[in-house]
């Protein structure tokens, strides 16, 4: 038995309905980009793993999905190499590519290749797919689409604030109530400070950033594990179970944090981007959460993150500021924020909620019937006529029984069919049938197109 196909784990197919669905998405989002004036771009799907490895942190490197040098890429490998199986030193001499994990670090190598052509501020964005190596599961795909929004060259905080802006409208054009979470990395690092373990930083924000997911006991566990004493992590408690307004707890931070310059530093442009925010309409309520942290190591200020009200996921949204990322790459002092679309996680919310728009699936509105050679000649120049006016429609490409082709148009939706026969073809008209009443009219070329087209 021929074994049947299958996918990678984590990975989808997409219909043509699917894809509709998809593109309505990266569509809004795209012109949402383009009306606060930013550009796109595109970077390979390859970069050298020297671009992508030590900017993800540990546990980030390892989702790095690794290509073996073409040709015979053992020649450099000696025999005592492969019988030591040690993975991560294999793949160093047999692995120079790798697949983008993330669209920010291809962007910040753009930048710094491309910087003297480049106007700064420079505003781009980007919808391509990334690759992780990590546990499939419900929200979490090996292969997904991000849709990024990136500004280097600018210190101001209005760009947090813009990012903002745009991220509540594409949420409200795609009529999803969400969350949008804002905390800064100079607060984290003044909490690390305040408790007592500021050396223990990194550790502190990758644990802290998976409350959600595994709970406060399971948090302080891996804070134990990390060697935080038990009196830095009682010292930490009351911050993370910190309540109230944004200002409530701006003013309690700034109490808590008021030993440490670069905490009050990070209460100081979180207040900024929130008191600014308040002078712009907006759907969806912004919220400082202190525990937020984003696990990736190149964050240096502003962090954000977005979650849907309505239905179980993960987060839609994440970005934040950071300051240094050009400078691994020979550019020191560039500055730069961003935000990324998780497309894959807005298409299931969109799923989950029902939100789609019927418009948004512009499928066929109409199917010329084929009768014959001599009717089909008659239906092709009101084809093109048709597709000159926009009107999406299709010519049946068999001569085939009425009720298969009928059965075709239901099958896709289509909502009207014309149909030239031997009266139709003598009269020079076609019969317009509206798939949805079931009437049926006898109509020239243009009139037929004026009703399809809804004029």
């Amino acid at each position: 038995m021929i074994q049947k196909p299958s996918r990678p784990k984590g990975t989808r197919d997409f219909s043509p309905v699917e894809m509709a669905k998809r593109n309505y998405i990266f569509n809004t989002i795209r012109e949402v980009f383009s009306l606060y004036g930013f550009k796109q771009i595109e970077t390979p799907a390859l970069e050298n793993l020297s671009t992508l490895m030590g900017k993800y942190g540990e546990e980030g490197d390892k989702l790095v999905y690794k290509i073996l040098n073409s040709g015979e890429f053992t020649q450099k490998v000696t025999d005592e190499e492969l019988l030591q199986r040690n993975h991560l030193h294999l793949a160093a001499r047999i692995c120079e590519k790798g697949l983008r994990y993330d669209l920010t670090v291809p962007f910040a190598r753009f930048v710094v290749m491309h910087r003297e052509e480049l106007q700064l501020p420079f505003k781009r964005y980007q919808i391509q797919p990334v690759w992780r190596a990590d546990r499939p599961q419900k929200g979490r795909y090996r292969e997904f689409y991000q849709c990024d929004a990136d500004v280097v060259g600018s210190d101001s905080l209005l760009n947090e604030v813009e990012l903002m802006q745009i991220v509540d409208t594409v949420f409200a054009r795609l009529g999803v109530r969400v969350a949008i979470k804002l905390n800064n990395r100079k607060i984290l690092q003044g909490i690390a400070e305040v408790i007592g373990a500021p050396e223990k930083m990194v550790d502190i924000t990758v644990a802290i950033d998976k409350l959600d997911k595994i709970g406060i006991d399971a948090v302080n566990d891996e804070l134990r594990q990390d060697g935080l004493t038990e009196d830095n992590i009682a010292r930490l408690q009351p911050i993370l179970a910190m309540t109230g307004s944004n200002d409530e707890k701006l003013t309690t931070i700034a109490q808590v944090l008021a030993a440490s310059e670069v905490g009050l530093k990070g209460v100081e442009e979180s207040r900024f981007i929130l008191d600014t925010l308040k002078k712009c309409p907006m759907t969806n309520a912004m919220e400082l959460d202190l525990t937020l942290a984003r696990g990736l190591n190149y964050y240096t200020g502003a962090i954000f993150e977005v979650k849907a009200l309505d239905t179980p996921m993960g987060s839609i949204t994440g970005g934040g500021r950071y300051d240094n990322l050009t400078g691994i790459f020979g550019m020191p002092g560039l500055s730069g924020v961003g935000i990324s679309f998780g497309a894959d996680r807005i298409y299931d919310v969109l799923n989950a909620l029902d939100l789609y728009p019927e418009e948004s699936f512009n499928g066929t509105q109409l199917l010329f019937v084929n009768m014959g050679q001599a009717e089909l000649e008659a239906c092709l120049p009101v084809a093109a006529a048709c597709r000159a006016r926009g009107v999406r429609c299709e010519v049946y490409p068999d001569k085939a029984k009425m009720k298969k082709q009928m059965s075709y148009a239901n099958a896709q939706n289509v909502p009207f069919v014309a149909i030239v026969g031997e009266s139709e073809l003598a009269e020079g008209k076609l019969m317009l049938k509206n798939m949805v009443s079931g009437e049926q009219k006898l109509v020239a070329p243009e009139e037929l197109i004026d009703i399809v087209a809804g004029e």
